[in-house]
């Protein structure tokens, strides 16, 4: 698609995503709308994620698409240790909030500020009341939350968001154990949005986005199922 493309502007009341084929360039598929719960359901789905510029929600649908396919995972040598003397105790979904708002006072690449807005935290807090959205936990021996990571979860992929680190590989033990976990349960995919080397430490890479929506589909991102975590 050409930079001439123009960008689908949402309404606000009722907002509804163009097909994927008509993402600008610069991939944002649409900007506006209002966050909810339902519009992030329906935006996820679709392999659409949002990120705010200033009080604008931007859509977006990058070409290429970073991901990691769970029986790619790298597992370095030096964090072994870290399981075989269980330094770390993994949780899901026991403390959502401290999670997203400790995620949210991590700046994220090219955005200024924070990110992660009440709009978002409401929307996401809603979707893992409504058993969509996930909180990974990260505790020490002391029982202190020192990292973790959220994200949301539609058929068999699982959306990551983001994620924090008081101690050093706390996120990336909650991370490893949490694509273990994925696997076991038929799980295809790990959206991991945008390139980091973290995230490429660990195995992932990129994709075309007509390979990462046809991925989708395969994985039934459209059937509403709720995972449960435990």
């Amino acid at each position: 698609m050409s930079s001439s493309t123009r960008i689908t502007v949402l309404d606000y009341r009722d907002p509804k995503f163009p097909h994927h084929s008509h993402t600008h360039e610069s991939g944002i598929i649409a900007i506006g709308g209002r966050i909810t719960s339902d519009t992030l359901l329906d935006a996820y789905a679709k392999g659409i994620f949002p990120w705010y510029s200033d009080d604008l929600p931007l859509w977006w649908n990058p070409d290429p698409r970073f991901v990691l396919f769970p029986s790619e995972l790298k597992v370095s040598k030096s964090m072994r240790p870290y399981f075989n003397q269980q330094k770390f105790k993994v949780t899901y979904n026991q403390s959502f909030s401290e999670v997203i708002h400790q995620c949210g006072k991590l700046p994220r690449k090219g955005q200024a500020g924070t990110w992660l807005n009440q709009d978002l935290i409401d929307a996401f807090t809603d979707l893992n009341f409504r058993g969509y959205a996930h909180s990974v936990e990260v505790w020490n021996k002391k029982e202190e939350l020192v990292g973790g990571l959220y994200g949301m979860a539609l058929g068999k992929v699982f959306f990551g968001e983001s994620m924090f680190s008081i101690e050093s590989n706390a996120s990336k033990f909650g991370f490893i154990t949490l694509i273990n976990d994925l696997e076991s349960r038929g799980f295809g995919l790990i959206d991991c949005q945008q390139e980091t080397m973290h995230l490429a430490s660990l195995g992932a890479r990129n994709v075309s986005r007509e390979t990462f929506i046809n991925v989708l589909a395969e994985n039934e991102v459209v059937k509403l199922k709720q995972l449960e975590l435990t």
